[in-house]
């Protein structure tokens, strides 16, 4: 895949997810994806977002950096949310923040199969003070 298409794929990927379109998302995610070092699946995977958005009913994924090396994808991702309870253990209860997701991908067969992603929960905490 050229860094063109692979930032195409990436895009469209997020853009299935600000919609929702959960059955959709076998098209950019592998049937055996893992998160973090998990192995989720597909089915968990979409489990995972599906509870993201529950807990986030705003919760809207904002391109901010993206950098292809192909097979590789590197993403630097800002969200303005507002979560329902507590988030990442801390008590948002309702607050509007603003923080931002490093995610790193590495495709396989024009699909995502590994997901590593670290959120600055230090800006969320920030804001709580």
């Amino acid at each position: 895949m050229s860094k063109f298409d692979l930032k195409a794929t990436y895009r469209g990927y997020i853009a299935c997810l600000n919609k929702q379109a959960w059955t959709n998302l076998g098209q950019f995610v592998h049937d055996d994806v893992r998160h973090n070092g998990k192995p989720l699946g597909l089915d968990g995977y979409r489990a995972m977002l599906e509870a993201d958005y529950e807990q986030i009913p705003d919760l809207h994924f904002n391109i901010q950096l993206l950098i292809a090396d192909p097979p590789n994808i590197a993403c630097r991702l800002r969200f303005d949310v507002t979560p329902k309870g507590s988030f990442l253990d801390l008590p948002i209860n309702g607050q509007k923040v603003t923080f931002c997701e490093n995610a790193f991908y590495l495709f396989h067969n024009k699909k995502i199969c590994e997901v590593w992603s670290v959120i600055d929960k230090a800006a969320i905490e920030a804001q709580l003070g």
